[in-house]
């Protein structure tokens, strides 16, 4: 420990010959919320004791031991998770990660009786949050690949009501937890060939849409949010809820809009697309992933395009505009780890970010863009891996692979014996 406090009072002090106050970064750090997404620990199966298959592009790859087969279950290695992040972080839901089913109850008439296990394990944690997100997938009702926008307006009801349904429990959770559910809408609507009329179900959506948010809920308590997505696994032709839609649907409506980093063209760079918005939009919801070509949901890393999303989110201040969710789901290694693992590097980005000295910006403002690239080179090496361990420090966790060894104990002891 005595290492660790020296090397983060060597780190504050070349931090502060760059004009960066360490302390402050650290801080900031501490105040940022990320919500963890809970399907990473079932593969999105959720837990409706029903045969239903996973579709609407979820595929999930990989057959690691311990796949969560119960709430309780998903709850426990939540509990391990949340406790190797440093910080103070939400859970995110899917509405078919239901605590219990009751008889003759389907996914449009859920309540807060469907979610109640996980509303009282949230607040005996003090958790900062619950959010929730309707699950348009891996139901009978997904019909030739849609769901809000199919034509026969009986299936476009069931999933409305679902919608509708989520926003109220969402709703449920903020009352008791004292913070506002996210509530992020996307659907997984598509064609894998090319569709003679692309018009029709989109005009669907928007009318579905549109009914699912009718009911008035106090911002305070739910906050909307509508996802778009390039293409998926049988809607490789065209998606119904493309980028275009969604963005112009947020806008319109005063909806926030969701950006996932897996969801685009991998030459596009979310980071580019923050401070545009931004222009015009008071808030977004984020989730981070990565995408390997196409969004196939790999455990966040440290890589450019992560530490590019989280400078953009941080040096502008944008962060009380930008609500940070993860997700992706990777059935190929330990559940746990990828949750630790994904949501630490967020983290490391963040403070990356934080710590960015104020150089590279005077520069260009001066610009001097030759000045600017060395300046940006030279922050690069900078020793906020110091500062890393350090925050660690402050929250009783190993800075560096040791979180491992309890991972491995309770997978040892719990996870394996799971079938």
């Amino acid at each position: 420990m005595a290492r660790i406090e020296k090397c983060y009072e060597l780190a504050r002090e070349i931090y502060a010959e760059h004009q960066v106050d360490v302390d402050a970064a650290v801080a900031q750090l501490e105040k940022v919320p990320v919500s963890i997404h809970a399907w990473q620990g079932d593969d999105v199966a959720g837990f409706e004791n029903t045969s239903h298959a996973l579709t609407g592009g979820c595929q999930v790859t990989g057959s690691y031991p311990g796949r969560a087969r119960t709430a309780d279950e998903l709850r426990d290695d939540l509990d391990v998770a949340l406790k190797l992040i440093p910080g103070r972080h939400r859970v995110n839901l899917q509405g078919h990660q239901v605590d219990k089913m009751l008889p003759g109850v389907d996914r449009d008439g859920f309540t807060i009786e469907n979610f109640s296990g996980w509303l009282d394990w949230a607040a005996a944690r003090n958790l900062p949050g619950l959010d929730l997100a309707p699950a348009f997938y891996s139901h009978p009702n997904l019909k030739d690949g849609l769901s809000l926008s199919h034509p026969d307006a009986g299936i476009r009801r069931f999933w409305i009501d679902h919608g509708r349904a989520c926003r109220k429990i969402g709703a449920d959770f903020a009352e008791k937890l004292g913070s506002a559910c996210i509530c992020n809408f996307w659907a997984p609507d598509g064609f894998k060939d090319t569709p003679s009329d692309r018009l029709a179900p989109r005009r669907r959506l928007l009318a579905s849409l549109d009914e699912c948010f009718a009911e008035k809920i106090s911002g305070d308590l739910v906050r909307d949010a509508i996802e778009s997505k390039l293409f998926g696994i049988g809607a490789e032709s065209c998606t119904v809820g493309s980028h275009e839609f969604c963005m112009l649907y947020a806008m319109r409506k005063k909806k926030m809009l969701c950006f996932d980093s897996g969801h685009f063209h991998p030459t596009e760079s979310i980071a580019d697309k923050l401070s545009a918005i931004f222009c015009m939009m008071d808030e977004i919801l984020l989730h981070v992933s990565r995408g390997v070509h196409w969004d196939s949901d790999h455990v966040t890393v440290l890589n450019d395009e992560l530490l590019s999303i989280a400078r953009e989110a941080a040096v502008y201040g944008y962060l009380d505009k930008v609500h940070l969710a993860l997700d992706y789901f990777d059935a190929s290694i330990n559940r746990i780890a990828a949750w630790v693992i994904g949501c630490r590097d967020l983290l490391k980005a963040l403070l990356i970010a934080f710590l960015e000295p104020p150089c590279a910006c005077q520069l260009e403002k001066q610009g001097d863009f030759t000045g600017r690239l060395a300046a940006q080179e030279d922050a690069k090496s900078l020793p906020w891996g110091a500062v890393w361990d350090y925050f660690c420090y402050r929250h009783d966790l190993p800075a560096g692979m040791g979180f491992m060894d309890e991972i491995r104990a309770y997978e040892k002891k719990i996870m394996e014996i799971r079938k």
